[in-house]
């Protein structure tokens, strides 16, 4: 069964939410991932989506227009302290988009509040139909997959899930086995891209690679084929992979459709095409 794919926003960070759909139809991708909330409070400029009702509904024109449908919606970090109030906002502008999935980080130290909040967030989306997928990363409050498995079991929701972003189990203890063992309904899409070998793993170093240094698929040294696999069959595939460097020489079209040619070869070659 093969996978539908969807262009992520770090993929094309360099342009707007109405021309990624645009390169997203014009690219060959069936969905396209959005960031309405900044990854870290300060560091990013705002992104319109949660407020311009003008370009939320351009948007859903060209969603409309191109037959391009939004996959995930990015990002709700849960600390110690949520503002339920913008997360409540968030799941609106999310629903009118017809999204499907919302990423979320728990940056929480306290695992048992962690999956209070998780609750608390998944029992919000579910009304606008969305699920809640708990991506871990080595340098987070979440660093493996065991850990977001327990978070999400925890907390009981039938739209919770687990996101696997390759680059983050790759650089974590996570193994091909603990992603096969995840029950289907808990893996609502993964994050594919390819990344460095040898790597430095200090969290400065983890961080500015997935922020800004990964891969095109089958470039490095991740088992991205063996990632495939172990995922269910017919999952969305997300293909994420920022580059600074490339996005000054390669316009956001051009990364995209460099990005979907090696999403389709590890396809090919993990027998999911």
């Amino acid at each position: 069964m093969t996978h539908p794919l969807s262009l992520a926003f770090l993929t094309v960070f360099d342009i707007g939410p109405l021309e990624a759909v645009r390169v997203a139809a014009r690219t060959g991708y069936d969905m396209v991932g959005l960031r309405i909330l900044p990854a870290a409070p300060g560091s990013e400029p705002d992104y319109p989506l949660l407020t311009d009702d003008r370009l939320l509904a351009e948007v859903r024109r060209a969603l409309d227009d191109t037959g391009v449908a939004i996959g995930d919606m990015e990002i709700v970090r849960l600390g110690p302290a949520p503002d339920w109030d913008l997360f409540a906002r968030f799941c609106d502008r999310s629903e009118a988009l017809g999204a499907r999935h919302v990423l979320v980080a728990g940056d929480d130290p306290d695992h048992a509040r962690l999956a209070e909040s998780f609750a608390r967030f998944c029992a919000l989306a579910a009304p606008h139909r969305l699920t809640a997928d708990l991506e871990f990363m080595p340098w987070t409050r979440v660093p493996n997959l065991s850990t977001a498995r327990a978070i999400v079991e925890a907390a009981g929701a039938a739209n919770g899930g687990v996101l696997v972003d390759a680059l983050h189990f790759d650089r974590s203890d996570s193994t091909l086995e603990e992603i096969a063992a995840l029950p289907p309904s808990r893996v609502n899409y993964i994050q594919l891209c390819d990344g460095p070998d040898p790597w430095d793993p200090s969290d400065a170093e983890l961080i500015r690679v997935a922020r800004g240094e990964r891969l095109l698929p089958g470039l490095g040294g991740i088992d991205l084929a063996g990632v495939v696999r172990a995922a269910p069959p017919g999952v969305t595939v997300s293909v994420e992979i920022p580059h600074r460097a490339l996005a000054a020489k390669v316009d956001a079209e051009g990364r995209a459709a460099m990005a979907i040619a090696g999403a389709r070869a590890i396809l090919r070659a993990a027998g999911r095409a």
